[in-house]
């Protein structure tokens, strides 16, 4: 019998249902900004996480990578570029998305999205319980700026007035002016 009622407590704690508005990811304004939903809200999931992209016109999620999923971008409603870099050839592609259109961006893939009107919203669906992200301003920043003078041969001092001004964990650019 004990064994029933701790399967039916264990049952009854079991979530299908969520609001994605009441878990924010990231938030640069009113306008742009990322909801989440992984298995850390909607219990249920496995092997499948959701960002939830607002956007407006002009404004680009950086680039970056998954290093543990596939995205499929799906366009709920304005339009957004999708650019995915094919690692083995070195050559970008660029898809224009409009509502009900999706592009699918393979794991480890380096890709961004420029959104092409207001209230641009997309959805980044994936095959891993929570995406992993590496974001271009963090390799940018965190890695020393000797490390890439000596490797591309660039003076330090111009290399750090480069990346000076670029923040890490931007997500969502350009920055307010």
């Amino acid at each position: 019998m004990s064994e029933l009622i701790s399967n039916h407590d264990q049952q009854a704690k079991m979530q299908f249902a969520a609001d994605v508005n009441k878990s924010p990811f990231f938030k640069k304004d009113d306008q742009n900004f990322i909801n989440i939903l992984s298995k850390q809200q909607l219990n249920t999931l496995q092997g499948l996480s959701m960002l939830d992209i607002f956007l407006s016109k002009d404004s680009i999620i950086e680039p970056h990578y998954h290093p543990n999923a596939s995205e499929l971008t799906y366009c709920v409603s304005g339009s957004a570029t999708v650019s995915l870099m094919n690692p083995y050839k070195k050559k970008f592609h660029h898809y224009r998305i409009t509502t009900g259109q999706v592009v699918n961006v393979p794991q480890g893939w380096w890709h961004y999205e420029i959104a092409h009107s207001d209230d641009t919203h997309l959805q980044g669906i994936f095959n891993a319980d929570t995406p992993e992200v590496i974001l271009g301003s963090d390799l940018l920043t965190a890695t020393p700026p000797e490390v890439f003078a000596y490797t591309y041969g660039l003076d330090e001092d111009q290399w750090k007035a480069v990346i000076a001004n670029i923040q890490p964990s931007t997500l969502i650019g350009p920055p307010i002016e």
